[in-house]
């Protein structure tokens, strides 16, 4: 899942894919390198971040998805919380939904199961503005995270959203420490008794860079080397920035994973 974010302020890419020429070029650029999935956000959601309205989202995204499904024939994921974008996404031809909120917002759940398209629900307490203020868990975050997604699973499940379209992203970097971080990571099989799609997002985070000692441009070796544990802990889609080295690594990865499989 090649990541396009159309925001003026998102933590490693913000600005630079605004016009839609150079949002077009991006995601072309993803689909050649071996992204099966453009994931389009509209709004940041770095720690810290402020909400943009509907219509600035919607302004910022529709656009984009609109000349992606039309002009590149790609497979869109939207990156939205926010129940117009993902009408109006849906109806541009948008193949999937990604929220960060987990369908909490007023009339999400809606929203996403009339779409009928596949939802990916993530961990995150609180709010982007305060989700780092000092998370917490008073049990193993792997265990914390499981149990909440599997709760926000049986709420869609009740809302009508059918079961097989549905997708968990343990949501590493959001209301959780470094090593919170980094044991959610260890432990991510945890989360495969969820028997659903494992989706991850940890291309460029402050976990590399704090780990590593890294500025946000110098922590690819780090992404990489996250990415290639989490495929052996059960991830199936890795949202990341810089596809091409990603591609190479999950499938050098798997090569390992399924060594002997076909004789076994």
């Amino acid at each position: 899942m090649g990541i396009l974010n159309v925001t003026p302020d998102s933590f490693s890419d913000g600005g630079r894919h605004v016009a839609l020429d150079d949002a077009l070029a991006r995601a072309e650029r993803m689909l050649a390198e071996g992204a099966a999935i453009i994931d389009v956000g509209g709004e940041s959601t770095r720690p810290g971040a402020a909400e943009v309205s509907t219509q600035q989202e919607l302004d910022r995204v529709m656009p984009v998805v609109e000349a992606l499904v039309r002009e590149l024939d790609a497979l869109v994921s939207v990156d939205t919380s926010t129940p117009d974008v993902m009408r109006e996404a849906a109806s541009a031809g948008a193949g999937m939904l990604n929220d960060v909120r987990n369908l909490r917002r007023d009339g999400a759940m809606r929203a996403a199961a009339a779409t009928g398209l596949p939802v990916c629900v993530m961990h995150m307490l609180g709010e982007p503005g305060d989700m780092q203020d000092a998370p917490y868990y008073d049990r193993p975050v792997e265990d914390a995270v499981a149990e909440f997604l599997e709760s926000r699973v049986a709420a869609c499940e009740a809302a009508g959203l059918r079961r097989d379209r549905l997708l968990i992203d343990p949501g590493f970097g959001f209301a959780k420490t470094v090593e919170h971080n980094l044991r959610l990571l260890k432990y991510m099989e945890r989360l495969t008794s969820l028997e659903l799609p494992i989706l991850v997002g940890m291309s460029r985070k402050s976990m590399i860079g704090k780990v590593l000692e890294r500025p946000v441009e110098e922590r690819l070796a780090g992404g990489l080397a996250l990415s290639a544990l989490a495929v052996e802990r059960g991830a199936r889609i890795l949202r990341v920035h810089d596809v091409e080295p990603h591609v190479d690594a999950v499938n050098m990865a798997w090569a390992v994973l399924k060594e002997g499989c076909d004789n076994d």
